[in-house]
């Protein structure tokens, strides 16, 4: 079983890291129903695309005339592009989020990646545990993130970790990234088994980010060794859980673990039994699997 105090500064730093925003945010409203979050400095510069937003009791809603979801999504893309010239989103990724009442429903629109968390819109992603070894004890497998990446450069993630695109399923975005990420094919990739489900709302410099992240296990063999094929990764790591604990438990340093990824090994330490139920830290450190309240998208507000 995993040193208490180390539970002990996991639990110290994902308290912290995925503490919800603290100040009051601005909604952005779809027929009446939320679709983004955001505070009042970037509220007050969205509010100036007045063709596109008009301001509601609460925040913004989009003008009248933008009734649909196509006109919603062009309108968007110009907000998008002028905020990314005035240097107010991360880099462009010409890659779009289907932004809706929930994951596989009609969307209200379509956004660019580099604008979600500017926007506060809920997004999904697909994480995925490389585990090998005895299933009592798996070892786990980390990429490097490589240090050219838009968001936490240089940081250790799960092997396998990537945004949910506009189009797509959950299990196409899981074979796609595991190609990508990896060298993992579709045939291996296939066998990652869902596990549930960790939500993340919290306040980084780039915005809000509100997400879903589905997480899959996959069992590999003790002779697979991950290859990137797409330069997003720099090096993978193998660890047995207590030194993936400890990883999980830096804040900072060169082998720190991004917030997301390190949420998700909680949660795969939780769920193998690497951190007994009699633990005093066991409760807590369950409860930042599922924070209360949940923010879901297109909730009332």
């Amino acid at each position: 079983m995993i040193d208490g105090g180390i539970l002990t500064l996991i639990r110290r730093r994902l308290t912290t890291a995925l503490r919800p925003p603290e100040s009051p945010l601005q909604l952005l409203r779809v027929e009446g129903r939320v679709a983004g979050r955001f505070d009042a400095r970037r509220g007050r510069r969205l509010a100036a695309f007045d063709r596109v937003f008009a301001r509601s009791d609460d925040g913004l809603e989009f003008v009248p005339q933008l009734d649909s979801a196509t006109a919603r999504t062009e309108a968007l893309d110009e907000v998008a592009r002028a905020l990314s010239a005035e240097g107010l989103l991360t880099p462009w990724r010409d890659e779009r989020y289907a932004v809706g009442p929930g994951i596989g429903s009609a969307p209200w629109f379509l956004l660019e990646r580099a604008a979600a968390r500017y926007l506060g819109v809920r997004t999904f992603a697909a994480h995925v545990n490389g585990l090998a070894g005895p299933p009592d004890a798996p070892a786990l497998w980390f990429a490097r993130r490589s240090p050219q990446k838009a968001i936490d450069p240089g940081q250790l993630d799960n092997l396998v970790a990537g945004g949910i695109a506009a189009g797509q399923s959950v299990a196409e975005a899981v074979v796609r990234e595991a190609w990508e990420e990896a060298g993992i094919d579709a045939t291996l990739a296939r066998r990652a088994t869902l596990a549930g489900a960790v939500h993340v709302f919290r306040a980084p410099p780039d915005g809000v980010q509100c997400e879903t992240i589905f997480v899959h296990d996959l069992w590999l063999s003790d002779d697979f060794v991950p290859s990137p094929t797409d330069g997003e990764v720099a090096e993978f790591r193998r660890v047995d859980p207590g030194t993936a604990a400890w990883l999980i438990a830096q804040r900072e340093g060169a082998d720190r673990v991004t917030v997301d990824a390190s949420l998700v090994v909680l949660d795969c330490l939780l769920r193998h039994g690497a951190i007994a139920p009699d633990e005093p830290e066991f409760l807590s450190l369950e409860a930042l699997r599922h924070p209360s309240p949940r923010v879901e998208a297109g909730e009332p507000g």
